[in-house]
């Protein structure tokens, strides 16, 4: 298809998601990455092991700031370690992330049209010299990422971009420097930082091309029926979360651009993220500079939550060429609240089968399991170990079992 005639039929459905449906609640589409999404879950009431009060008056503070003056804000610090079995180098990698995120409500606060400032600034570094967790899948020689956000890329703009909702938020457009693991393929056990440390687990299934963080683009998403609800997104397939601005550049003189197209259904527009079925339609431009060619996918999810404790889901992927790291990828798993606000248990398996025009041809599948327990300490502070099994890694022939152990750690503030 025709790069004019790709951004006509974006435009157009972009128009259509501006069609009124159902429900009257603000809109919070997309994952749990997202900054808005992020804050309204470090916001909730938790149920931790040490109920400790002594950061309430700060917390209080905060909410009096937002209810004063639309300005929502909070940061954490992460860290990630891994060790290995067995490995081509090293046996293991650790780094930590400082990230501090917000939004600022200027336009129509308190109205049914609000517009906000959104941004979300981190610092990724690693502990060890050799290789971070973003690297360590190939290190032991799988395809894939373990923790891709734990890099050593130091400071870096992830979101800078302008939120604005219509129609009591059953509309909602995104334009500015974006994260694409926001929105596209997003479901409730999406999130590298809460949820599996995996790629195959979350955005993509490891089987989008997914640009970097801080996209020049556009995203809209909205209920076009009470039940059924559309998300589409145009950008730069060049952003640099180190150098952001410089995708002004490659936006208007590299013409390589990053399409998705989501219809998707749910059970009502308050649970569009936890009770989700939906099917995602991506296209990816050649990059000269990655020297990847252009590539397309489709990618499935389902998913659903179960008496308040339960998400079961099912989601699968299939790419043509695009530089993806897989071509197909199929992943099954669930989710379980152990004790509300204190506990999430998960476990999944994903068949993966590396993509040729990636890696060249002669590489077989592979089957990743990976589980993992998050642990509420603190109402601040949440401990996950982590284990998973590399099975038949492709890039690592001689081996046909690599156990990987895993220990995340965030405190929110």
């Amino acid at each position: 298809m025709c790069r004019d005639r790709r951004i006509g039929i974006l435009l157009a459905l972009l128009a259509s998601l501006a069609l009124p449906g159902a429900g009257s609640a603000q809109a919070r589409f997309g994952g749990p990455n997202a900054v808005e999404n992020q804050l309204e879950e470090d916001r909730q009431e938790k149920d931790p092991f040490f109920a400790l009060d002594f950061l309430q008056p700060y917390r209080d503070w905060k909410e009096r700031v937002r209810e004063k003056t639309g300005i929502s804000f909070g940061g954490d610090y992460s860290a990630q370690g891994f060790w290995a079995s067995e490995s081509l180098g090293d046996r293991g990698a650790a780094s930590g992330i400082l990230r501090f995120f917000g939004s600022w409500d200027l336009v129509d606060r308190d109205g049914d049209h609000p517009g906000a400032l959104v941004w979300k600034v981190e610092h990724r570094h690693a502990y060890n010299a050799n290789v971070p967790p973003s690297g360590f899948g190939f290190e032991v020689g799988y395809v894939g990422l373990m923790g891709p956000p734990f890099s050593n890329q130091r400071w870096r703009t992830t979101n800078l971009f302008w939120r604005q909702r219509f129609a009591k938020g059953r509309f909602a457009v995104l334009a500015g420097f974006l994260d694409t693991t926001d929105f596209v393929d997003a479901y409730a056990l999406a999130s590298p930082w809460l949820h599996f440390t995996n790629l195959v687990f979350s955005t993509g299934s490891a089987s989008i091309a997914l640009p970097n963080d801080a996209m020049l683009g556009v995203a809209a998403g909205g209920m076009l029926t009470q039940n059924l609800y559309a998300i589409a997104s145009f950008g730069d397939a060049n952003g640099d979360p180190k150098d952001p601005f410089e995708g002004f550049e490659t936006f208007f003189e590299d013409n390589e651009y990053f399409t998705s197209v989501e219809i998707g259904w749910t059970r009502s527009h308050e649970r569009l993220v936890l009770d989700n079925v939906h099917v995602t339609f991506w296209h990816v431009d050649a990059r000269e500079a990655a020297a990847t060619p252009s590539g397309w996918g489709v990618n499935v999810s389902a998913s659903t939550y179960l008496q308040e404790r339960w998400m079961p889901f099912l989601r699968a992927g299939w790419a043509h060429e695009g530089g993806s790291l897989l071509d197909r990828s199929v992943s099954a798993g669930l989710g379980y609240q152990v004790v509300r606000g204190r506990g999430l248990l998960g476990a999944a398996v994903n068949w993966g089968r590396p993509n040729k025009d990636t890696f060249g041809p002669g590489l077989g599948s592979q089957w990743t399991f990976e589980a993992f327990y998050r642990w509420q300490v603190l109402r601040e502070l949440a401990i996950t170990p982590d284990v998973q099994v590399l099975i038949d890694p492709a890039q690592n022939p001689d081996e046909s079992v690599i156990w990987v152990l895993g220990l995340r750690l965030r405190y929110a503030l």
